[in-house]
């Protein structure tokens, strides 16, 4: 079997030829009138009419004086008939080639065909070529379904070949792009802007990660990544927007696991003049549009779970769950009797553990059993500093977050808007953070600032494409086109450029 240089190596002599045939492999022209699915699924309507298509050449297939070349686009797959006597021969000026050239082209090429629509004598819907053009010579072949392209690793180093050969991922994230645009839809019907904020923060904050440090070479300073969109939204409603958004990338500079990725797409929202409650009723609205509108569906099977987003939401209590669950009163307990409870289910118990973190594990491991959807609400006051009081019971706050498929899938709460409240539990972050918790917030002195001009009421909301990813049914770096991996030169590539490579024989 051919070695991939050894491939290689002989469409290097197809392209030399080529272009001693005086054909330019890579024109930037194309006269495309027509998609190829388009043209496969609607007959009828193309039936002897004149068509140009173009794509990628899937295979090529030749018999004497007749060939079929298949092409795929975006739109799907057509079958090209040439025939002699049919199909015009070499013309270098035009570009085209003739059919005693199709030994020059290979699997992966790229052709523009120019001719009439017809069914072939087995039935096939065809393009009878005129004309042959082509557009790209590929240098690597692609793998074939046949094949198969299964390696894990493989396939998310090269996605470009991955979503060329299974389909089903290169489905994936057009309905990913689904999923984001029908949540835009769904705020921009509801009156809010989408107005884009930094990536790069002075002070970091809005939730508990670690971040990435940069440096911008301008103003000889540092700056974080942000870990978070909600500060500097919540700035805007200061500045007097009542209804905002963002959505873009955020990265917390944390470990991968099957629902978070350092680097992720991430939606938050905030509504001046609404509290918890409003915001509870329109997620619930927004989910079920953006969820149907993407899978065309409110139901799935997930595992062992059978989740229906259409029906009645319920809710449950964080203090009662886990005291249910485990036996400790959440706002009355001792950092041991929290270990000792981690420790008894198996769960991992570090050094910087402290009530707050403890107890958010001891939550998650129960989470990881719940269908849903529900939502979970009356969160303790320690584990988010950034949101409202409850007025009848001051150890929880106004927070509401949805359980879906044994994921939290979101995050959402009445603002915190007391400028000494917010110090006060800034302070206290910026102690935990000093104490060895890199995943404390930080205290942000502006933020406070802000809020002592005044920031009307007001309800917020934060998801990010895990959403997407527990209802598509794959992991983060399956749930992204490209994620970040060690960067690799394997042996093969040093081989194939040895001008490149060779400073480091």
């Amino acid at each position: 079997m051919a070695t991939l240089k050894e491939l290689r190596d002989e469409r290097l002599r197809k392209l030399q030829e080529l272009r001693e045939l005086g054909i330019n492999p890579y024109p930037s022209d194309t006269q495309r009138s027509n998609m190829a699915g388009d043209v496969a699924q609607h007959y009828e309507q193309f039936k002897d009419k004149n068509v140009a298509i173009a794509g990628r050449i899937l295979s090529i297939r030749k018999f004497g004086k007749i060939a079929f070349i298949v092409l795929k686009d975006a739109s799907g797959e057509i079958q090209l008939f040439l025939k002699d006597g049919i199909v015009e021969k070499l013309d270098s000026k035009k570009g085209n080639l003739g059919l005693a050239e199709l030994h020059l082209l290979d699997s992966g090429d790229f052709l523009q065909a120019k001719g009439k629509v017809i069914k072939t004598q087995t039935g096939e819907i065809s393009v009878e070529a005129t004309e042959i053009r082509l557009l790209v010579k590929t240098l690597r072949p692609l793998p074939t379904k046949v094949d198969g392209f299964t390696n894990k690793e493989e396939r998310l180093r090269r996605r470009y070949i991955d979503t060329n050969v299974n389909q089903d991922v290169y489905d994936r994230f057009i309905r990913r792009s689904v999923f984001w645009q029908a949540t835009r839809d769904f705020l921009n019907k509801n009156g809010f802007v989408e107005i884009n904020i930094p990536v790069l923060e002075h002070t970091t904050g809005g939730a508990d990660a670690n971040p990435f440090v940069t440096n911008m070479a301008a103003l000889d300073q540092d700056f974080y990544l942000r870990i978070s969109q909600e500060l500097p939204l919540k700035r805007l409603l200061g500045g007097g927007y009542e209804k905002v958004y963002d959505i873009g990338p955020r990265f917390r500079n944390e470990n991968y696991s099957d629902e978070h990725l350092p680097e992720h797409i991430a939606m938050e929202w905030y509504w001046a003049y609404a509290d918890w409650r409003d915001g509870m009723k329109f997620m619930t609205e927004l989910y079920r549009y953006v969820i149907e509108k993407t899978f065309g569906t409110l139901k799935f099977k997930k595992g062992s779970f059978d989740i229906d987003l259409s029906k009645e939401w319920k809710e449950l209590d964080y203090a009662s769950v886990i005291k249910d669950n485990y036996g400790i009163d959440v706002f009355d307990c001792k950092i041991d009797e929290v270990k000792a409870a981690l420790k008894k289910h198996k769960l991992e118990v570090e050094k910087t553990d402290n009530i707050a973190r403890g107890i958010d594990k001891l939550w998650k491991n129960l989470r990881k059993d719940i269908a849903g959807p529900v939502w979970l609400i009356n969160t303790p006051k320690f584990i988010s500093p950034l949101s409202k009081t409850n007025l009848d019971n001051e150890n929880t706050v106004q927070r509401f977050q949805p359980i879906i498929a044994g994921s939290e899938l979101g995050n959402g709460f009445s603002e915190l808007n007391d400028p000494v409240d917010q110090l006060g539990r800034f302070m206290e972050q910026q102690g935990m953070r000093d104490a060895g918790d890199e995943e404390a917030m930080m205290l942000d002195i502006d933020f406070v600032e802000m809020l002592e001009y005044g920031m009307p009421p007001a309800c917020g909301w934060g998801y990010t494409e895990r959403v997407f990813w527990v209802l598509e049914g794959v992991s983060a770096r399956e749930g992204v086109p490209f994620p970040q991996m060690r960067h690799e030169i394997d042996a093969t590539t040093k081989l194939i450029y040895p001008e490149v490579f060779k400073k480091n024989k």
